[in-house]
């Protein structure tokens, strides 16, 4: 069956994980210099401003906040 053949392929150490060296799509696509070059602005962070961030996160505990007290006063 599916599940005795997995159960061989572990033991037997089939699947040895993943490669010991990661590999960046970035730097095989691009030379050196354009990587160089790249620039990072941190208050613009893949197109969403620093500050929107900080709202959502805010607006994220407080709902978070909101459902632990609920579930603590009504079980």
């Amino acid at each position: 069956s599916d599940y005795q053949q997995l159960g061989y392929n572990l033991r037997s150490n089939i699947f040895q994980g993943g490669p010991l060296k990661t590999r960046s799509l970035m730097k095989d696509s691009y030379t050196p210099d354009i990587i160089q070059k790249a620039s990072r602005d941190p208050n613009n962070w893949h197109g969403r401003r620093i500050y929107e961030l900080g709202k959502w996160y805010e607006k994220y505990f407080l709902d978070l906040n909101v459902q632990k007290a609920m579930g603590e006063k009504y079980g």
